[in-house]
């Protein structure tokens, strides 16, 4: 039990591995929200605690918004219970995983703008 609580200590006092996301846009600039809070402008690298699937949205005025839903795995170094060798041998280890999306533009036709309004006035 002394050497459990020795172990356990030395390994809390020793570091944690850092998590990071990159995300990126074709075009750049577009505003990010993941699981529903805004994180910058793309790029934007943004800090996570838990593997698993996020919510993620990417709007550009002029652009198709990206509504999507993406899962993050772990690399097999960060899963349990290997993550606790990794605190130890490693402690600064750094997962850093990248997104990136492309962005469609809204192609707007002056033409049938012109047509659908004048529709609209007609009735």
């Amino acid at each position: 039990m002394k050497y459990f609580l020795i172990i356990t200590l030395l390994c809390c006092s020793l570091g944690c591995v850092k998590r990071t996301i990159t995300i990126k846009s074709q075009p750049s600039g577009a505003i990010v929200w993941l699981n529903d809070r805004e994180i910058g402008r793309t790029p934007v690298v943004t800090d996570f605690t838990y593997y698993g699937e996020y919510d993620v949205r990417a709007e550009l005025q002029g652009y198709h918004p990206i509504m999507t839903t993406r899962w993050l795995s772990p690399p097999t170094w960060d899963v349990p219970p290997l993550d606790l060798v990794t605190e130890v041998v490693a402690p600064d280890a750094h997962a850093d995983l990248h997104w990136s999306f492309t962005l469609e533009p809204l192609e707007v036709n002056p033409t049938s703008l012109i047509e659908r309004a004048e529709t609209l006035r007609s009735q």
